[in-house]
C-alpha cells in the first residue's frame, strides 16, 4: 500500500512562540527534505527550498530567474506582484541588464569606499547615542537610534535631504508591508518615485558629491531611471539595517552573558555581527526565483515555469553546516558562510556598509551604555512579521 503524497505547505506559515525563530512548519519541512512543495496565498504552487546547499545552488544558477515577469515567479501578495512586475528595480532583473545597472552604483559600496566612511559613520552613531541618552528614560531604541543612523548614512551617500526622513520612512514601511493593498503600494511608490525624480532633476543643475548626482550626470539614464536606482538604495539602505539593529540589541538584552563577553572583548564584535546576522536572518519571507529550464535541485526536478522560494532563515540554521545547535546564538561559531545577504550575482550590494554600521552601533552601545535593559516585558514587544524585513515596531529601553 502506497502512502498519500504530503500535503503542500501553505505560505506564509504562521510563527511559533518566537518570531525570531523560523516558523515551525518551515523547520519541519527542512527536516523532511531540502526542497518541498508549497502553495502561495493565491493558490498557485511553488517549491520551498530550505536547505543551505540547495539555497546556494538556486541563487547561483542562471537558470533560475530573478526577473519578476518570468512565468511562475512566486509572490506572497498581489500588491508585491504589481510593484515588481510593473516597476522592476535592477534586483528584479537578470544579467546583462542587472549587471549593467548594478555596476553604476557598485563602486560606492566597495570595501575601500565604505572604510573611508567609517569615521563619519562613527560620528553619526555617537551623536545619535548622545541624543538618546539626553532625551530621558524610557526611550524607544527603534525611533531614537536604530532608524536614524542608517537613514542619516544612506541620505549622506545618496544626497537625499535627511529633513525628508519622516516622509520616505513612512512610504518605505508601506512598500515593505506584505499586507498592504495594491492601491496603497502603488500610491507610496508613485509618491517616493516622484520625489526622487524631482531630486534627480535638481542634481543635474546643482550636483554634489553623492550617488544621485553622479547618476543624474549620466547621459544613458533618464530622471526616471535615476529615481528607480535611488529608490532601491534609499529603501533598502535604511530599513534593513534599522531592523537588524533593533533585533540584534533585543537578542543581546535577552542574553546578558553574551553581551558581557562582547563588552569585555570588543574584538569579538565583528564575529558577533556575523552570528547575529545568521541567527536572526531578517529577510524572513524568502528570496523568490522562477525556473526558465528544468533543473534538478535537492533530488527533485523543478520544471521550467515553476517558482521557488529560498528560505534564508532555515538555510542559516542548517545543522549540516552550522551544527546541531544551529538554533542557538553562539559567539564562538564561525558564521561567516551565512546567507543573510543572499548569494550569487544578486547578493546584497550594501552588505559591507551594513557590517560597518552594525559593528559601530553594537560596539558603541555595549561600551557606553553597559546598563541598557528593556523597559517593558518581552511579551509586550510587537514584531513586524507582516513586512518583508523582520523587525520590532518599538524597543523601549532604559539604563
Amino acid at each position: 500500500m502506497t502512502s498519500a503524497p504530503p500535503v503542500p505547505l501553505t505560505l506564509p506559515a504562521p510563527y511559533g512562540t518566537c518570531p525570531f525563530t523560523p516558523p515551525p512548519a518551515y523547520t519541519e519541512a527542512a527536516r523532511q527534505a531540502p526542497v518541498t512543495r508549497a502553495v502561495l496565498p493565491d493558490g498557485s504552487p511553488c517549491w520551498l527550498v530550505t536547505g543551505y546547499q540547495e539555497v546556494r545552488a538556486v541563487l547561483s544558477d542562471a537558470r533560475f530567474s530573478a526577473d519578476a515577469r518570468t512565468p511562475g515567479f512566486p509572490f506572497l501578495s498581489a500588491a508585491q506582484r504589481q510593484l515588481a512586475t510593473q516597476r522592476p528595480s535592477f534586483i528584479r532583473m537578470d544579467d546583462p541588464e542587472h549587471a549593467r545597472l548594478r555596476r553604476m552604483v557598485a563602486k560606492d559600496f566597495l570595501v575601500r569606499r565604505v572604510e573611508e566612511l567609517r569615521p563619519r559613520i562613527q560620528r553619526i552613531v555617537d551623536a545619535q547615542l548622545d541624543a538618546l541618552l539626553a532625551g530621558g528614560q524610557p526611550a524607544d531604541l527603534v525611533r531614537d537610534f536604530a532608524l536614524p543612523i542608517p537613514s542619516l548614512v544612506i541620505c549622506m551617500m545618496l544626497g537625499v535631504p535627511y529633513s525628508d526622513h519622516d516622509r520616505f520612512q513612512s512610504l518605505s514601511r508601506t512598500l515593505l508591508d506584505n499586507t498592504a493593498s495594491q492601491g496603497e503600494v502603488s500610491a507610496a511608490h508613485a509618491e517616493l518615485t516622484s520625489y526622487l525624480e524631482r531630486l534627480a532633476e535638481l542634481k543635474t543643475r546643482e550636483p554634489g558629491d553623492d550617488i544621485l548626482s553622479r547618476l543624474a550626470a549620466r547621459a544613458d539614464l533618464t530622471a526616471q531611471q535615476v529615481a528607480s536606482l535611488g529608490f532601491l538604495l534609499l529603501v533598502t539602505g535604511h530599513e534593513s539595517t534599522a531592523n537588524m539593529t533593533a533585533v540584534s540589541v533585543y537578542a543581546l538584552l535577552r542574553a546578558p552573558g553574551t553581551a558581557a563577553r562582547l563588552r569585555a572583548d570588543p574584538a569579538r564584535v565583528p564575529g558577533a555581527v556575523e552570528e547575529l546576522l545568521r541567527h536572526l536572518t531578517i529577510i524572513h519571507l524568502g528570496l523568490a526565483r522562477a525556473a526558465t529550464r528544468d533543473v534538478e535541485i535537492g533530488g527533485v526536478t523543478v520544471a521550467a515555469g515553476e517558482g521557488v522560494l529560498c528560505m534564508l532563515s532555515t538555510a542559516n540554521r542548517d545543522p549540516g553546516l552550522f551544527g546541531t545547535d544551529a538554533d542557538t546564538l553562539d559567539l564562538d561559531r564561525d558564521a561567516r558562510r551565512h546567507l543573510a545577504f543572499g548569494f550569487g550575482v544578486h547578493q546584497c550590494l550594501g552588505q559591507t556598509l551594513a557590517r560597518v554600521e552594525l559593528r559601530a552601533i553594537l560596539g558603541t552601545l555595549l561600551r557606553r551604555v553597559p546598563t541598557l535593559r528593556l523597559a517593558v516585558a518581552e511579551k509586550d514587544l510587537v514584531p513586524t512579521t507582516r513586512t518583508i524585513v523582520l523587525g520590532l515596531r518599538e524597543l523601549p529601553v532604559t539604563w
